[in-house]
């Protein structure tokens, strides 16, 4: 699991040349770091203003979703409690 200081600090794995089909090699290091074996799904995302891509394992992006939507979910619950006529006091004070 990553700790917060993970997500703040960048790694250099290496490098890698895009080949005549537009195919890349991701780094030994890296792969082994992350957990991508061959049959992972990575989703590729456009970054740093069309100069970089970004890779992200379909998994992890299905956790965060997860994540996020529970979040909502409490969210909803703890504004609801505003709106209920008791928040607001039903003889309109």
């Amino acid at each position: 699991m990553q700790g917060k200081d993970d997500l703040q600090r960048p790694k250099i794995f290496g490098s890698t040349t895009v080949g005549s089909k537009g195919q890349v090699v991701i780094p030994v290091n890296a792969r082994q770091e992350m957990g991508i074996e061959a049959g992972t799904t990575l989703l590729v995302f456009k970054a740093l203003g069309g100069q970089g891509l970004v890779l992200l394992k379909v998994d992890a992006i299905e956790q965060m979703m997860t994540m996020v939507s529970q979040h909502l979910t409490e969210f909803e619950k703890l504004l609801e409690g505003y709106k209920s006529p008791k928040a607001t006091g039903e003889n309109g004070e």
